[in-house]
């Protein structure tokens, strides 16, 4: 077994493919997440259990987090019952929650303050991408903490990139949410039009998916839609939580960015209509009612 004890905090659709990974790499795992049956099928594999996330952080070496929302995260970090208040110096943290880059920032610092080392670690690739170990991960933090995680980093991931200082991990992935959101409006609005004009969309994807406007989105989520499978690789809920973000920071950078306040419109309709716990490629109810 690997010296390092890790725990990982958030076991959801990634999170638990991530865990089987390290555990597949000889790796002494300690899991939480806030509903224990999530955990069950890891706990069975022979990851060990925390009741808290207190109880987790206390004995490992390296702690992972991959949960929902930036307030979760704050929650997980700094509450009196985060890791935090309950980790140890020279313990590193590794946020791999696509959150806010400021307040990667805070982290970091806070991090730093206790003696300990964060890196900002958001990721791409979705369900696919963490079951078959291959998801694109994008790192904030200190370039020594980097190289010294990265063979950990390469137990589920496949291009991992270091960005630059504190936050520079979450700026990376905003760029990668604009770019996913304006592919997948491309992508509903290409098969809502083969479906009017009479192509069959299967046919048309062997075409456009190996062609100039191929991508992964299109390879891996066109068949999903054409198939009528909205279940998520990626949550609407978090998409719009990403794209809202976005939102702020290329505000704060004064930056006018048409295509994204298109897509949060969107999406965030899709979030009213009772999506949310869907995949992203649901945005395909925007054009055709089945």
């Amino acid at each position: 077994m690997k010296t390092e004890k890790i725990a990982f905090i958030g076991t959801g659709v990634m999170g638990a493919s991530v865990v089987k990974h390290l555990m597949r790499a000889s790796f002494d795992v300690t899991v939480y997440t806030r509903t224990k049956s999530k955990a069950n099928a890891l706990i069975e594999l022979g990851a060990h259990w925390a009741n808290t996330v207190a109880e987790a952080v206390r004995e490992a070496d390296i702690v992972f987090t991959m949960i929902g929302m930036p307030s979760d995260v704050e929650e997980v970090y700094l509450s009196e019952s985060g890791v935090f208040a309950n980790g140890h110096a020279g313990q590193i943290v590794v946020d791999m929650t696509t959150s806010s880059p400021e307040l990667a920032v805070r982290l970091a610092e806070k991090a730093q303050s206790l003696g300990m080392f964060s890196l900002d670690a958001p990721v791409s690739g979705g369900d696919i991408g963490a079951k078959n170990g291959t998801l694109s991960i994008m790192c904030g933090g200190q370039k020594e903490l980097f190289d010294r995680l990265m063979p950990i980093l390469s137990v589920f991931g496949e291009k991992i990139v270091y960005q630059g200082e504190a936050g520079a991990g979450q700026h990376a992935k905003m760029c990668n949410q604009i770019t996913v959101a304006g592919t997948m409006i491309g992508i509903c609005e290409a098969l809502a039009y083969a479906m009017k004009s009479g192509l069959d969309p299967d046919t048309m994807l062997q075409s456009v998916a190996s062609g100039a406007a191929g991508s992964w989105n299109l390879s891996a989520l066109g068949p999903r839609i054409i198939q009528e499978d909205y279940e998520p690789g990626f949550y609407v809920k978090h998409f719009v939580k990403d794209l809202n973000i976005a939102l702020r920071e290329a505000e704060a950078l004064q930056l006018e960015l048409p295509g994204l306040t298109l897509a949060q419109k969107m999406y965030s309709e899709l979030l009213d209509k009772g999506y949310g716990e869907k995949g992203t490629q649901a945005l395909i109810k925007h054009y055709i009612n089945s």
